[in-house]
């Protein structure tokens, strides 16, 4: 295979907003004894870390809490799909003869039931939270390389939040930003991402075009939303 396409999971490949949101709130009112509702959750709560959420909700040990709850409020959340065009960019990825792998925040434990089998199946590696220091650490990314035998300088990072986009400048990877995703064009732009993507109909064999292109032609062909 030639070259890396690596992927984040949330907002890149999976549209589970709304399922995180839901889940942040359940483990808020079970913590705290009183309904608490998406709505009552902080504008930025879907990239924000979320024992910073819960904290600031006034959860106490959320950490504690997260380890109890956190699964099966996930696991019954609605609202978790793949964004359009995602499984047919990944089976034209594969069908390039392009080495694919996912480094994810998310437990490896919970991919079965967060993607679909097909999409499982078209990944060459998986790099999990407990697999690697998380992002914005480079560790991740620098560890489904190795896997992969592939070279940063021939890979590309596709993330939707900021510290996706500091993880994959720090492991000399091309970061691409997914501008569906939770942050948004802006932010993933000012954080250094070399193109930001509008649709995720656009996953295929030409992101790795990306990572062979010099610079100044990189920064030329940036996308806006």
């Amino acid at each position: 295979m030639t070259g890396a396409v690596l992927f984040d999971m949330d907002g890149v490949l999976l549209d589970s907003r709304e399922a995180v949101l839901a889940t942040l709130a359940g483990v808020a009112t079970a913590a705290l004894g009183r309904r608490i509702t998406v709505a009552d959750l902080p504008p930025a709560a879907a990239t924000t870390p979320r024992v910073e959420v819960l904290t600031g909700l006034g959860v106490t040990e959320p950490d504690e809490l997260c380890e109890l709850w956190w699964d099966p409020a996930l696991a019954t959340a609605a609202g978790t799909a793949l964004f359009p065009g995602v499984l047919q960019g990944l089976m034209a990825v594969k069908d390039a003869g392009i080495a694919t792998g996912l480094v994810t925040l998310q437990k490896r434990d919970r991919l079965s039931w967060l993607l679909p089998p097909a999409v499982l199946d078209l990944l060459d590696v998986t790099v999990c939270r407990e697999d690697a220091e998380p992002k914005p650490a480079p560790d991740g990314l620098l560890l489904a390389l190795g896997k992969l035998g592939a070279a940063p300088f021939e890979a590309i990072f596709l993330g939707d939040t900021v510290a996706d986009i500091i993880a994959a400048r720090a492991a000399g990877i091309t970061p691409l930003g997914a501008g569906w995703g939770y942050a948004g064009t802006a932010a993933l732009a000012a954080a250094g991402a070399t193109v930001v993507l509008d649709d995720a109909a656009r996953i295929g064999p030409g992101l790795l075009d990306y990572a062979s292109r010099p610079p100044a032609v990189l920064t030329a062909t940036t996308h806006t939303r």
